[in-house]
């Protein structure tokens, strides 16, 4: 796959975008799969190089939670080899599909992601509690079927960790946003070990689009009590519509 120095820029201004709304109100992947597709990334490539670099944004985000301690720590390390495993094996199955397959399944899967998005508002739990039954199962569950999700498309994954954290294991909302930080930095990671085995990581592009995808990031988290997740998520919507009627017509004319 050729990179050009415009392609780079180009991209690495999607991440920049997709990590500043990313870490006020989540969806970034929103931004940055069909922004890669519309460019004529091959899929696989696109999945690859993707995670990688949205990996190193999120990581500045867990940094910060992990600093204010708003993490659940007892479900931390099942969530590290769950999410790890079902990243892995979201990715090898996706990896079993043609490149022009994958493109209209992931075209397809945008709108899901979009859902997914707006149901992560609406999804609320008053009480934090202690104990909670079979939670260790429960946390098994998440890890290993949203990250198959996650290695086999994406967008949208953060949303789902935070909601079955949120209302499987009834932690508080901001510990859930952290802890599903730490899901979805490890089936990141696993879904970059089986796209890189397969040699589909363009790094010469993910890395730029990490340091961009880490800017926006820190930006996002600076700015999140000024500008408010609803504003964020309105032109999240608008920006995504405008892909996905671009990335429709450019799959109706070949």
């Amino acid at each position: 796959m050729e990179v050009t120095l415009t392609l780079i820029l180009i991209c690495c201004i999607a991440f920049l975008v997709a990590g500043f709304i990313d870490s006020i109100a989540g969806g970034g992947g929103l931004i940055t799969t069909p922004t890669l597709l519309a460019l004529g990334i091959p899929a696989h490539y696109c999945l690859g190089s993707t995670k990688l670099a949205s990996m190193c944004g999120s990581s500045m985000a867990l940094f910060t939670f992990w600093q204010n301690k708003q993490i659940v720590s007892k479900v931390a390390l099942i969530g590290v080899i769950s999410s790890f495993l079902g990243g892995v094996v979201g990715s090898w199955l996706a990896l079993q599909i043609s490149n022009e397959k994958m493109t209209i399944i992931m075209v397809a899967l945008i709108p899901v992601g979009l859902l997914i998005s707006l149901m992560s508002g609406s999804v609320k739990v008053s009480e934090e509690e202690k104990e909670v039954p079979f939670w260790r199962l429960k946390a098994i569950c998440i890890g290993l079927v949203v990250g198959i999700y996650e290695g086999f498309f994406g967008p949208g994954a953060g949303s789902f960790f935070l909601i079955g954290i949120h209302v499987l294991l009834k932690a508080g909302l901001v510990k859930s946003s952290g802890t599903a930080k730490i899901f979805n930095i490890s089936a990141n990671f696993g879904a970059v070990a089986a796209f890189a085995a397969a040699g589909t990581v363009s790094y010469a592009l993910a890395f730029p689009c990490a340091i961009a995808s880490i800017i926006g990031n820190r930006l996002g988290a600076k700015y999140a009590i000024k500008i408010g997740p609803d504003i964020v998520r309105k032109v999240l919507y608008f920006v995504l519509c405008l892909l996905l009627v671009s990335l429709v017509f450019k799959l109706s004319t070949n």
